[in-house]
């Protein structure tokens, strides 16, 4: 072999090294946590990532409950979570010496939802409380066909459930009667597909093949729910550690709050900042 083509082979080895170098040298932010907040998310991060090829943005949906459960062990950079962190989750974080910051990314509602045949249009606070609880059994006690209700939850781990366990439940438990689903997904398929299922979603998972009901005679509307009308509503949030923040992180929690991302939040059917 001559001298020239090893010079060739020893150019030819380096920059294959140096692209494969540059392939896996991505900076890298992972983001778990609520499934509510999981469509606004990967929304954000595929567009981000086509303008910033040098991050990988890796998300996970798994509950809020268990997003904020990484942020504490370290094991993610972003928690999202569709509620608020519970005091004994601050006071976790601040036994480890983390500084938590809480981003609010949106706004949505949390809209009960029945199967297309079901006629019943409204129920108040007290009704749905009666039927979680087990008190209420029957359709036709709210209006509806003479049909059990078949009541379906979210697990503990979801930050929906926790909103909707505080506004609706008043802290009270559900009925052990409960289908319990783990995500907004599970519930959709779930209500859609049985006649007598009462569920509920994050407003922005409403669609064409359940129909929604009204609370207290209010529409789940995006103008309703900015001004707090719509009687359950609530924040959508981001949690990151101050004093493990990243650049790659915070310029994508940035890219979110922007114009740009909070259309997307709009795109995703929930309310923008």
């Amino acid at each position: 072999m001559n001298e020239g083509f090893k010079r060739i082979l020893a150019v030819s080895a380096a920059l294959i090294f140096s692209a494969s170098v540059s392939a896996f040298a991505k900076e890298r932010v992972t983001v778990k946590g609520s499934t509510t907040v999981l469509p606004i998310t990967q929304k954000a991060a595929e567009k981000f990532m086509k303008k910033n090829k040098d991050i990988s943005i890796t998300i996970e949906g798994s509950g809020s409950g268990n997003g904020i459960k990484a942020l504490l062990d370290g094991s993610t950079d972003i928690a999202n979570a569709s509620r608020q962190m519970k005091s004994k989750e601050l006071d976790a974080a601040k036994e480890k010496g983390m500084k938590v910051k809480e981003i609010t990314v949106a706004y949505d509602m949390i809209v009960p939802i029945i199967h297309k045949s079901n006629k019943v249009k409204n129920l108040t606070i007290d009704q749905l409380k009666a039927i979680y609880k087990g008190e209420i059994k029957n359709w036709k006690e709210v209006g509806g066909s003479d049909e059990n209700i078949v009541v379906v939850s979210r697990d503990t781990s979801s930050g929906t459930y926790e909103v909707w366990h505080e506004k609706v439940m008043h802290k009270q438990d559900v009925t052990p009667r409960a289908l319990l689903q783990a995500s907004n997904g599970a519930v959709l398929t779930t209500v859609s597909k049985n006649p007598k299922a009462l569920g509920y979603v994050g407003f922005g998972y409403l669609n064409k093949t359940v129909n929604k009901i009204n609370v207290n005679n209010v529409v789940p509307t995006v103008k309703n729910g900015k001004t707090g009308k719509y009687p359950i509503s609530r924040g959508l949030y981001m949690y990151v550690n101050e004093n493990n923040y990243s650049k790659p992180t915070a310029k994508f929690v940035k890219y979110l709050l922007s114009g740009t991302g909070q259309k997307m939040v709009k795109q995703a059917g929930f309310i923008p900042r």
